[in-house]
């Protein structure tokens, strides 16, 4: 008697390789939440946790970019010491910071779009440094303003103070981020030469 055994494959290679990479980028971001100092004019610290934002977007494109921060979002929520400064829990994602927090998945799927299109991934290295740029600043804006929304509305402040001290005082530290982003897609670009 002979027995047949055939491999079933329940979950595609594409899919464990999007999973795989999305939780890169989440664990990639709570690293950069440790970078955190800081800033003389707001009680929200500076962090690099936006360049996870923009990378994931920018290497992962609008659906995986989008769900690597939700992965972020989910491990935070769940205990893991990766928000700002290393703290954890439900607390931030209630707290001043909780637009912030909120605002990832959705400025790393719009930034994904804008330098992808919806309907692919496009070779990163390929994509003019204008449109990188451009897919940045969508983000940063929907950043800032669920940022200045979620501080507003938990200082009890209102939206002209919270948009000075939530997002103007940031917008230096965004562009040397911008920057930063750009620098990794051109030197990954390079080495790969």
């Amino acid at each position: 008697m002979s027995t047949e055994t055939e491999s079933v494959e329940l979950v595609g290679e594409d899919v464990v390789g999007n999973v795989a990479r999305a939780a890169l980028f989440a664990a990639l971001t709570g690293a950069f939440a440790y970078v955190s100092f800081p800033n003389p004019i707001s009680p929200v610290p500076v962090s690099l946790q936006v360049l996870g934002v923009f990378l994931a977007g920018i290497f992962l494109g609008p659906v995986w970019g989008g769900v690597s921060l939700a992965f972020y979002l989910a491990a935070g929520a769940a205990g893991a010491p990766v928000f700002a400064g290393g703290s954890a829990g439900f607390g931030p994602l209630v707290g001043y910071t909780a637009g912030y927090l909120w605002s990832y998945p959705i400025a790393a799927s719009l930034i994904g779009g804008v330098v992808h299109g919806f309907d692919g991934l496009a070779d990163p290295e390929t994509i003019a440094t204008g449109r990188l740029v451009l897919g940045m600043l969508v983000g940063t804006v929907v950043i800032y303003a669920l940022g200045t929304v979620g501080f507003s509305v938990v200082q009890n402040v209102g939206l002209v103070e919270a948009f000075t001290v939530s997002a103007l005082a940031f917008v230096p530290f965004e562009a040397v981020k911008i920057a930063a982003a750009v620098g990794v897609v051109r030197s990954d670009a390079a080495a790969a030469a």
